[in-house]
């Protein structure tokens, strides 16, 4: 695949090297001679699909012109040419929205390959289907739900792009389960400028949590949950699968015409909860309400929580009381899971070995099964480092 190639460089010389590497292999080049401070007009002038950076240094500070020009221009892919790279700069550079970061001067063979590799990438992503729908909803408060959602999405982003909807307007929390960061923007926000809402703004309105996870959250204001209707969610959707490989709705445990969307849009829904006498008679109500709806019995797996043997209620008791249903067990995850919550980080990366975290890669490798691994930004990085 042929690309729209700008690259920006102090250095004329870097530049005219970079042009006879890439020009041969049939790209469209644009030159352009300056620093950092030149990215965003070149971007909207030229529109490229790939931008090349050259001149960066090690500060992390640097990163904040660029983390605003991905979320900006998301569809633009941008690589950093460097003198000198650390580890810690590649971390910031992958988390400002960078594809990868090379040396400078460029190696052409290295500049070649990367080069290949976004056109494979770019290529692969203009043919692929659009993204998957699915839902987590917990049968009763406390069940655990978002936090499954979130770090099933979490393991999903090793390998997929994911973007996580809080669409418990009234009290979701769940940017908080995973992250520190604090949003700009919420589903609220979004839901008032629907009107105009394209790749461009639902790119500003999420917190990217890592280069493949973002999350919408819900509004902070209890009050501007009504500005969000259901009709939002076909349009958020429309925009949102084009983007993403999953989109993942964190619900509430209220049945009402936002839900229902989602649900009704959902390609497999999980309710989440727990082996007690209440948990169960409420999801009993649940699965006959998706049975009304004409739901599919493969679309709906319930995820029993907190599973520990021995208890008055087993899993045994749960099949009879639901005849037909798909149950799948997660265990009990202890300090782990509250140390996870507190810290707002994501439990495989605290306890990738435990018991729990196993098995939600087991989920989410149901969700979508892996390919064959092959080396990438990440390997790299870890093999310089």
């Amino acid at each position: 695949m042929t690309m729209k190639i700008a690259i920006v460089s102090p250095n004329p010389n870097h530049l005219q090297d970079m042009r006879k590497v890439l020009e041969p292999r049939g790209h469209a080049v644009s030159l352009f001679e300056g620093g950092k401070s030149r990215m965003q007009a070149v971007v909207e002038k030229v529109a490229p699909d790939l931008l090349l950076v050259d001149g960066m240094c090690c500060d992390p500070q640097e990163l904040s012109l660029v983390e605003a020009l991905t979320l900006r221009h998301p569809s633009v892919s941008v690589v950093l040419l460097c003198a000198m790279q650390t580890p810690e700069f590649l971390i910031h550079a992958m988390r400002a929205g960078v594809r990868e970061v090379l040396p400078s001067p460029a190696d052409a063979a290295a500049l070649e390959a990367t080069v290949d590799r976004i056109a494979l990438k770019m290529a692969g992503s203009q043919a692929r289907s659009p993204g998957r729908v699915v839902a987590f909803m917990p049968c009763k408060g406390g069940s655990g739900a978002t936090f499954l959602a979130t770090n099933i999405a979490h393991q999903l982003s090793r390998e997929r792009s994911v973007l996580l909807i809080d669409l418990n307007l009234q009290f979701g929390d769940a940017l908080s389960y995973v992250s520190d960061l604090r949003p700009t923007a919420t589903m609220a926000d979004v839901a008032r400028d629907i009107g105009r809402l394209d790749a461009s703004l639902l790119a500003a309105s999420v917190v990217r949590v890592s280069p493949s996870y973002s999350i919408l959250p819900a509004p902070e204001d209890l009050a501007r949950a009504m500005d969000v209707k259901a009709e939002h969610i076909d349009a958020i959707l429309q925009v949102a699968l084009a983007q993403y490989d999953f989109v993942i709705f964190d619900l509430g445990t209220r049945i009402d015409t936002l839900t229902l969307r989602v649900l009704d849009r959902a390609e497999r829904i999980f309710p989440v909860l727990q082996a007690s006498l209440p948990h169960i008679r409420n999801v009993t109500r649940l699965v006959q309400v998706f049975k009304s709806l004409g739901y599919a019995p493969g679309k709906v797996e319930l995820l029993v929580n907190r599973s520990v043997g021995g208890g008055e209620i087993g899993l045994s008791d749960m099949r009879r009381s639901l005849p037909g249903a798909t149950f799948t067990t997660v265990p009990d995850g202890g300090k782990d899971v509250d140390a996870s919550i507190n810290r707002g980080v994501p439990l495989a990366e605290m306890s990738r070995g435990s018991a729990l975290a196993k098995r939600l890669d087991e989920i989410a490798h149901t969700l979508s099964p892996r390919p064959e691994a092959t080396p990438g930004f990440m390997g790299r990085l870890f093999r310089r480092a």
